[in-house]
């Protein structure tokens, strides 16, 4: 069971929210304030692993909401808060909250949060991956080492394979620079930075990913690059 059941009065918040973690293999469900939330939670109560509940809604709170779930279900509640009042925090986690988020958040911040609930609680996530397929290539986490058709190993240094892993893990994804020198080398990227368009053009080349025409790592102008080969993740 990867659903999650969503109570967030900001549109464009929730929606945002929503796609994230749809990218991330979550079926995500929104609710806009109590009414829908408690029809949605009555229809899938049984189905969900987990629910998000913002404190604030146009009309009740979700601590209420909190009451509601826990009379029915033990499902894990996480509560989003604008509020950095220490006793919101303890009300909700009086009330049988298992986690408090403070907005404005990161979503990959939550998404790790999510992560260590689920595993908290026994519920099924997706298996961890051992290796990952694309064009011929295939990237093993464990040996952490590429290797191409002929299954002769590619050279990679220590950055080219953290870079590879983050492409391969967001296929897809436009990933923009600060995103992949945070993922890479832990740090962000300066406006004059220019290390990382350097590593990624030399990721390309150990590829055979012409530079001038690149078919896998595409760069996205004004915005970062994207991995756009079809990638298969393969459990151990």
């Amino acid at each position: 069971m990867r659903k999650i059941l969503i109570a967030e009065d900001d549109q464009k918040a929730g929606a945002l929210l929503k796609t994230y973690l749809e990218k991330h293999q979550y079926e995500v469900t929104l609710a806009q304030d109590g009414l829908s939330f408690q029809s949605e939670f009555s229809r899938h109560a049984e189905q969900l692993s987990l629910v998000i509940l913002d404190v604030m809604l146009p009309d009740t709170d979700g601590f209420a909401l909190c009451k509601v779930v826990r009379r029915r279900s033990n499902v894990p509640v996480i509560m989003l808060t604008a509020s950095s009042d220490e006793a919101d925090r303890i009300v909700g986690l009086e009330l049988g909250a298992d986690d408090y988020i403070a907005k404005p958040y990161s979503p990959r911040e939550l998404l790790a949060r999510i992560k260590a609930i689920h595993r908290r609680a026994g519920i099924d996530v997706q298996a961890t991956p051992r290796y990952y397929r694309f064009v011929g290539f295939t990237l093993d986490l464990l040996e952490r080492t590429v290797t191409d058709a002929a299954g002769a190993l590619v050279p990679l240094t220590g950055l080219d394979y953290q870079l590879l892993k983050y492409f391969v893990e967001h296929p897809g994804d436009i990933l923009d620079r600060s995103m992949l020198c945070e993922q890479t080398r832990g740090r962000d990227a300066g406006p004059l930075d220019r290390s990382l368009d350097v590593q990624i053009s030399k990721l390309r080349l150990r590829l055979h990913d012409d530079g001038k025409q690149p078919a896998l790592i595409k760069t996205v102008r004004g915005a970062g690059y994207v991995f756009s080969a079809d990638v298969s993740a393969v459990p151990a």
